[in-house]
């Protein structure tokens, strides 16, 4: 008989298609440690299964329109820091695309937007990152300089869609047509895949400016205002990446 160790090595070795098998040749096996360790696997498969159902319901807005052709998430980030670009990210994925865990990157940990980025990178028909540096946000706003962002991410796609999916709003000067979804980072896999891309883009910036400028904290605030950021502000006065025009109240 197998020592519990060599079924555990057994299993952990094993492709999840290969567990029904497993369960068969050692269900009769009444030791708890095996039996617990079936009960482990059944709840991996369940959370595998609830997993691909949560992503299948996010497709809704693909699926609705994917007879038009190629669909692109769009999504930006860092619209509401001190410091740093605003950064946007057009997104084509495959019709048939099969990656797990896409979500708002708010929800997803460092670690996980990282996986998820090459993952994204690697299997999406198109990829276009656009941004605007601080000097043209202070010139001509915020929000001007995100639609900037945006139609210079779908500028840089390889290919034209015939849709765009947006994170809440309509950009314009855009022939395309466009269909903005409230929350649509976490209701669509295409503008979620963009905001982990954004998001990963712009927080390896801001921990490279980080390196330039380290007093200000910026590869854990990422220029966002923490009190330790605003405290350097006040203390060093502001850097060539600050916005001008959002920090009148700290300088």
């Amino acid at each position: 008989m197998k020592t519990i160790a060599e079924i555990k090595a057994e299993f952990a070795a094993a492709d999840m298609s290969s567990y029904p098998a497993l369960y068969e040749i050692y269900k009769e096996d009444t030791r708890s440690g095996v039996q617990k360790l079936i009960a482990q696997c059944r709840k991996k498969e369940a959370a595998l299964e609830a997993e691909k159902q949560r992503i299948e319901n996010m497709k809704v807005y693909e699926h609705k329109y994917e007879h038009l052709g190629y669909l692109c998430g769009i999504d930006e980030v860092g619209r509401g820091p001190l410091a740093g670009p605003v950064v946007a990210c057009a997104v084509i994925l495959p019709q048939d695309s099969r990656i797990l865990y896409l979500n708002d990157s708010k929800k997803l940990s460092a670690s996980k937007r990282e996986e998820l980025y090459d993952v994204i990178m690697r299997e999406a028909v198109s990829v276009g990152i656009g941004m605007r540096s601080p000097e043209r946000i202070d010139e001509i706003n915020i929000l001007q300089a995100t639609y900037e962002a945006m139609r210079e991410a779908v500028s840089k796609l390889e290919v034209v869609p015939q849709l765009l999916l947006n994170d809440a709003v309509t950009i314009p000067q855009i022939t395309i047509p466009q269909v903005p979804i409230i929350k649509g980072d976490a209701k669509s896999v295409s503008i979620a895949a963009a905001s982990i891309v954004a998001k990963v883009t712009r927080d390896r910036m801001m921990e490279e400016y980080d390196k330039v400028f380290p007093e200000y904290g910026f590869a854990s605030n990422k220029g966002y205002g923490s009190a330790d950021h605003i405290a350097a502000l006040k203390k060093y006065g502001e850097t060539p990446i600050h916005r001008k025009t959002f920090i009148t109240h700290f300088i």
